[in-house]
């Protein structure tokens, strides 16, 4: 996401470059760019006209401190805008009531096909690892299968769904939805309510009469982000007749050119509080503005990295790990169970672009790195378990190898590609770990995933060259029998 709009802004700060200081003359150039970036990513032009008036005001006359060149703090500058606009700070949901006070009542909004039903139940998984007892409510009566989809996705869950079926009425159901919640001790309510191809009165009548049965502490508008300028009317629309607090912004992981996400905000005050990143039910994260827009100028997000880290990976199992690094019997069950990690975190296209100057990657290098991780895989499924311990009984028995090839459908040569990859990769490991490169929170060595910079064409990133790779993908050295792609300078810098 954001690819296109992130490249706009590198070109918006080149005819800064090489300048002495930011002047009325040499920013405007710059500022064009900004704004051809903007309305290209599909921003409000309102939207646009302020943030490029902003930056101006900001920018002429700026001081620069020594260290410091005129492209980098017109860079920093565009960065506080952009996190301006999409509402400074993190809003979190309305926190869980106290006994006696009865539950949180969330109504969820929106247009369809917005993936309002996949938002609630991603909501509904969310809450119930922070620890609360969410219900939810299946009031969507004129969609077919609204109510069977929130069942299957609950279930999925494990969170429980109230229906009263496709013949009550909306308001009927949150009504009812919203006392069973109070006499059996939930904390949140979650309501699906319906939507329509387009807005129209009916829909808002509907959700008003809604809000007034369940007097909702949250009204949050599922916003696909794909609808570009479309967001704001959309946004204008709902919180004028039925007052939203806050929205979900779905399908980011497309390809999404941004527009909705700095729309928003400016058009509503209502802050993005959650945004879905794929289609499985564990894809929402909490909105983080100055995280987002780090992203956009191709800074990386870090902290997200983290989080998704921490969360799938126990400290005990850290702790194992490092050990092994450390004393260089790392091993291909090790590799194995670092690989299933990333899978449960997500796409390695999306947790690569989270890694600061790694937003450059191409794409069909990424898929290639994909596909790979995959034959690695199968070889290692292919593996007897002292194989696995063991990585050193490979080395010494051909026969071993060539029966791996066999099984999982490769070459002999690939498997020896990928032990001798292996091989190098423990050695690595085993010097960073030792004071070298310290390991994210959360995850063992070199930010975590073991050798993730030997992926083809990895050679030509910025400082990823010479690092020995994960195995069977090349490693750094053996980046020149691929065509990397063309490099362009990037916002490492900051």
């Amino acid at each position: 996401m954001f690819d296109e709009l992130s490249q706009r802004f590198e070109d918006a700060v080149k005819s800064l470059r090489g300048q002495a200081t930011i002047s009325e003359t040499n920013v405007e150039g710059a500022l064009k760019e900004v704004r051809r970036a903007l309305l290209e990513a599909d921003v409000s032009l309102p939207v646009v006209q302020e943030f490029v008036e902003e930056v101006r005001r900001k920018a002429v006359g700026a001081e620069v401190v020594r260290g410091v060149s005129p492209d980098q703090k017109f860079i920093q500058l565009v960065h506080g805008q952009l996190v301006e606009t999409m509402g400074g700070e993190n809003a979190p949901l309305a926190k869980s009531k106290g006994e006696g006070e009865g539950p949180t009542v969330v109504l969820m909004a929106g247009l369809q096909g917005a993936g309002k039903t996949t938002a609630t139940a991603k909501l509904g998984l969310h809450l119930k690892e922070q620890g609360r007892r969410p219900l939810l409510v299946a009031a969507d009566v004129y969609r077919p299968a609204a109510i069977d989809q929130l069942t299957t996705l609950g279930r999925q869950i494990g969170v429980e769904v109230f229906s009263l079926g496709a013949d009550a009425k909306p308001e009927a159901i949150a009504a009812a939805g919203l006392a069973k919640a109070k006499e059996e001790g939930f904390d949140t309510v979650l309501v699906d309510t319906a939507g329509r191809l387009q807005i129209d009165q009916s829909m808002m009548e509907e959700m008003v009469r809604i809000r007034e049965a369940t007097a909702p502490d949250e009204v949050l508008l599922v916003v696909d982000s794909m609808i570009g300028q479309e967001a704001a009317n959309l946004t204008r629309a709902f919180h004028e007749q039925v007052g939203i607090t806050g929205a979900v912004l779905t399908k980011l992981d497309g390809d999404s050119r941004g527009g909705a996400a700095l729309s928003i905000r400016k058009v509503s005050g209502a802050p993005i509080k959650f945004i879905g990143t794929g289609e499985k039910v564990e894809a929402l994260q909490p909105f983080h503005p100055e995280r987002m827009a780090s992203r956009i100028l191709g800074m990386g997000d870090v902290l997200t990295l983290v989080e998704k880290a921490q969360k799938e990976v126990e400290l005990a199992d850290v702790e194992r790990m490092q050990q092994k690094l450390q004393e260089a019997s790392f091993d291909f069950s090790d590799f194995l169970q670092q690989m299933r990690l990333i899978k449960r975190m997500g796409s390695l296209g999306g947790l690569m672009k989270m890694i600061p100057g790694m937003n450059k990657i191409d794409d069909g290098m990424l898929k290639q790195g994909e596909q790979q991780l995959k034959k690695i895989e199968a070889m290692i499924g292919s593996m007897t378990e002292s194989e696995r311990n063991q990585p050193e009984l490979l080395a010494s028995q051909p026969s071993r190898r060539r029966r791996i090839a066999s099984g999982s459908g490769h070459t002999p040569a690939d498997v020896d590609k990928v032990l001798a990859d292996f091989q190098k990769m423990r050695g690595f490991m085993k010097q960073m770990t030792r004071g070298g490169m310290p390991g994210m929170p959360g995850m063992p060595g070199m930010g975590g995933m073991p050798g993730m910079g030997g992926m083809p064409g990895m050679g030509g990133m910025p400082g990823m060259g010479g690092m020995p790779g994960m195995p069977g993908m090349g490693g750094g050295g053996s980046a020149k029998s691929h065509k990397p792609p063309k490099k362009r300078k990037g916002f490492g810098h900051l």
